[in-house]
């Protein structure tokens, strides 16, 4: 199995935003000539973009049925924050009857990949036109609403699962959204996201959960799923 309408771009993008996914030339690639050569020359002439495909389908797939162990996706509106191309929410989305999508991204590709954990969230790594599209070509119901970041306009309906893998406080402060995120959540509401810190959390919320442990990416980190924040934290 693979995601349709996978073409250059659209694997290029996802190169950029799952590093781990790169063929092991790829990696020599940005290891002789460097990161910005690899993100602005070689990602978009020398992507596999079948083999990455496959690469791409299942891992979200691995990702997809880490998290059911833990959370029912069933006829609940959802919000992804650093979905990258959504894989995972398509396939959440072909496995399960959820009401509503809401995917929060940003509209532009970094001149340079840079790793590591900040508190400005500038880097970025999409095309929104081209994640559109990706996203009509892989579902058969139209429940996806994309917003840009950096427009401001943001939903504001309560959400019943939050989901921000790879994305919220592992490559940026959780803290860019705290105040958000408390007024879309209810004490219900289940976010999961990966972070260097778990303990600070438990400070924030009532409920943290650590699901699972990486050694193998950029730095380690724990997957945790959160829930009710606590009042007194503004």
């Amino acid at each position: 199995m693979a995601f349709n309408g996978f073409d250059n771009e659209i694997a290029r993008l996802v190169i950029l935003q799952r590093i781990e996914l790169a063929t092991p030339l790829l990696v020599k690639i940005r290891k002789l000539f460097g990161r910005y050569l690899f993100t602005n020359f070689f990602t978009k002439f020398l992507i596999p973009r079948h083999i990455i495909n496959l690469q791409y389908y299942n891992r979200m797939h691995e990702e997809y049925y880490s998290l059911k162990k833990y959370i029912d996706f069933n006829n609940k509106n959802i919000l992804s924050i650093g979905a990258g191309m959504c894989g995972l929410e398509l396939i959440i989305n072909n496995f399960n009857v959820v009401n509503q999508f809401s995917i929060i991204e940003k509209n532009y590709v970094s001149k340079k990949i840079k790793y590591g954990w900040d508190d400005k969230n500038f880097e970025a790594y999409n095309n929104l036109t081209i994640l559109k599209n990706f996203l009509n070509n892989n579902q058969t119901k139209s429940n996806f609403k994309v917003y840009d970041f950096d427009l401001g306009n943001l939903p504001h309906s309560k959400f019943d699962i939050v989901i921000s893998l790879y994305s919220l406080d592992y490559h940026y402060d959780f803290n860019i959204y705290n105040h958000y995120l408390k007024k879309i959540c209810s004490n219900k509401t289940q976010i999961v996201f990966d972070t260097i810190r778990p303990d600070y959390f438990e400070k924030l919320f009532n409920k943290v959960e650590v699901v699972s442990e990486t050694k193998k990416r950029i730095h380690s980190s724990k997957r945790i799923i959160c829930s009710e924040f606590i009042k007194w934290w503004a």
